[in-house]
């Protein structure tokens, strides 16, 4: 495989062709079901799912045939297939449906609104997770380009990850037989702790997600009739995280929700440290003077990848500072947001949760928690040394640097899935969502030129494979 090649005709691709498409996907407010109950009515993702067929279509990938498949009462899945000159079968990854828009982008910049500015490429769903369906085509026409053997591709399209990819199990056992036997499995939705090497995701935490209510009057009241009489909900509220998290140090006080930490996972942490050094927690845009959870930098890393963690991601009851008259409120409500380790049942963790908080309400308040979508983590097999050979060959010949092994500190509930489903199979996550790149956030971005360079690399990945055979 000749690399200058295929940097040049990735390059281009990107260019005039990569770059264009998902300007227009980024356009499309193809919220995630979760986030748009009205999804089907709305028609966005079936829009954002067309377009990314056309495209995909046009590209002229020799053999490629490609079916948006829709099951009652699911998101539709784009299901895409190319034969191979060589043994085996690949499966490539990806979704196309995105979180809300949220505020604050700065001036200029929109979620659909698709940007090119500094070499980045500004919208969200562009880097999480758009680029997938675009880059895992260009690779497999990369090796096309050039006579390369590959293995049969299949390109398995979702509409649902950022609502924990409820859709994809009944899908995969629909399609089971068509997709056959898989090898290899390569996820683009991963993230990167730079933009200078490439990186894989060596594990990924699970998530428990749930609304803790807190409700203590039939109707407001003035505080100076009630204050000190009747219970405020969000202290209530604050006092049963604290029976989940300690408050001064972040740790989650639950044994059952904290793994012994494997000693490869150790060293990778203090490899990563090395390499990053305290861009771990620099790049992360912390006001002047916050400090970071740890003065370690491993720790840190382990922290984001091996332990559990919970952050409130919403809130309910609470008016805007200007509306906040002199009312004690009916109640609260919060959305919590907790990150678990690999081997950690996300359901059973989810029930014990609700179980802790739910039990012995202060003031006998009414406390509920409703469980969201729980979803396991999940960790990596050991690489076959053909594809370790292949990693290292790719970031040497197209970043210019050794390659970095880190465990991710979100989720993609799919991984798990397909690792019991595929459990011979060899696993390379890795994606575009490296330091400030805001997934979910606002000024969501897509790194162009590591576009490019991952997209050449999973082409030198699909080589390898298909000169190992099988690739399991």
């Amino acid at each position: 495989m000749d690399a200058a090649k295929t940097r040049s005709f990735v390059n281009r691709t990107w260019d005039e062709s990569i770059i264009p498409a998902l300007g227009d996907y980024i356009a499309i407010p193809a919220l995630s079901p979760m986030f748009d109950r009205n999804w089907e009515k709305a028609g966005h993702i079936d829009k954002a799912m067309q377009l990314i067929q056309g495209w995909c279509r046009e590209q002229g990938v020799k053999g490629l045939a490609t079916e948006i498949v829709r099951l009652p009462g699911r998101s539709p899945l784009l299901y895409m297939e190319v034969p191979g000159s060589a043994p085996g079968t690949v499966l490539l990854y990806g979704h196309m449906d995105k979180q809300p828009p949220m505020a604050g982008w700065r001036e200029g910049l929109g979620p659909w609104t698709p940007v090119v500015r500094d070499g980045k490429l500004y919208g969200r769903g562009g880097a999480d997770d758009g680029y997938a369906a675009f880059a895992s085509l260009t690779a497999i026409k990369a090796l096309q380009e050039q006579g390369v053997a590959h293995a049969r591709c299949v390109i398995l399209i979702e509409a649902t990850e950022e609502s924990g990819s409820p859709d994809l199990p009944p899908y995969v056992d629909h399609l089971a037989d068509r997709i056959g036997q898989v090898g290899l499995i390569v996820c683009l939705d991963s993230g990167a702790g730079d933009y200078e090497r490439l990186w894989l995701t060596a594990s990924l935490r699970g998530i428990v997600v749930g609304n803790l209510r807190v409700e203590v009057l039939k109707e407001a009241i003035h505080s100076g009739t009630g204050g000190g009489i009747v219970p405020d909900s969000f202290r209530i509220i604050r006092t049963l995280l604290d029976r989940i998290e300690d408050h001064a140090t972040g740790e989650i006080r639950i044994p059952g929700f904290h793994v012994d930490i494997p000693p490869d996972r150790r060293e990778q942490a203090r490899s990563v440290a090395g390499v990053l050094g305290a861009k771990i927690h620099e790049d992360m845009g912390m006001l002047p003077g916050v400090q970071p959870m740890a003065a370690d930098l491993a720790e840190l890393v382990l922290n984001n990848g091996w332990r559990p963690s919970l952050t409130v991601t919403g809130a309910a009851g609470l008016p805007p500072l200007e509306d906040g008259g002199n009312v004690i409120r009916t109640g609260t409500a919060f959305k919590l947001s907790m990150r678990v380790p690999p081997g950690v049942d996300s359901v059973k963790a989810s029930e014990e949760v609700k179980r802790i908080l739910e039990a012995d309400p202060p003031y006998g308040s009414r406390v509920s928690f409703e469980i969201d979508a729980p979803g396991d983590g999940w960790a990596a097999p050991t690489l076959s040394p053909w594809l370790e050979a292949a990693i290292a060959e790719a970031s040497e010949r197209y970043f210019g640097k050794p390659p970095c092994v880190m465990g991710e500190g979100g989720s993609i509930p799919f991984m798990g899935f397909l690792g019991d489903r595929f459990p011979k199979a060899q696993f390379v996550i890795t994606g575009l969502l490296g330091p400030a790149s805001n997934a979910h956030a606002p000024n969501e971005f897509l790194h162009i030129e590591t576009g490019k360079r991952l997209t050449s690399s999973m082409a030198h990945v699909l080589a390898a494979q298909a000169r190992a055979g099988s690739g399991a």
